[in-house]
């Protein structure tokens, strides 16, 4: 278990968030279709999982925004924002937003994934959301960079995601 703060306040999330050089687990989540898709449909590529609460706050929205655009910058990756948001929420937002560049998934179906990246949020006003995360993985769904972010409020480290890419 680890633990993330929520304007500074202690908020325990269960699960294991994986490290560098471990395999990501495999994921069902469901898309904007209302499809269920897996991992291994980006089989291949490198992908960012950008995961966020809900993109209806502002941190989670601009980090979209950032990822979306320095995915147009990179060849054979997908930026993937997982948050537990209904399909059509996240949808809706990167539709108004312009943002073609990342694909939303959510976990409405299938909560244990958040428990499976360590991400669960077990306590205080975000329950059942996820904390906010950056995962990295190589074509192989390898872990090449990971970072759960401290204080949910804060933004992730952009340059470090990137870096490895």
């Amino acid at each position: 278990m680890s633990k993330v703060t929520l304007d500074g306040n202690p908020i325990e999330l269960s699960g294991h968030f994986p490290a560098p050089g471990e395999y990501a687990p495999p994921f069902t989540l469901t898309n904007s279709a209302l499809e269920e898709v897996k991992l291994e449909s980006w089989a291949g590529k490198r992908k960012i999982l950008n995961i966020i609460p809900s993109i209806d706050t502002s941190v989670c929205a601009t980090s979209t925004r950032k990822f979306n655009e320095q995915a147009s910058n990179l060849g054979n990756t997908v930026v993937l924002v997982v948050s537990a948001d209904l399909p059509f929420a996240a949808s809706r937002y990167c539709g108004a937003e312009g943002l073609k560049n990342v694909v939303t998934l959510s976990t409405f179906r299938n909560y244990g994934v958040q428990e499976d990246y360590g991400v669960a949020i077990q306590e205080g006003p975000l329950a059942g959301l996820c904390s906010r995360a950056v995962v990295v993985l190589d074509e192989n769904n390898r872990v090449l960079h990971s970072q759960l972010v401290p204080e949910i409020k804060d933004e992730p480290d952009y340059d470090a995601a990137l870096e490895v890419l």
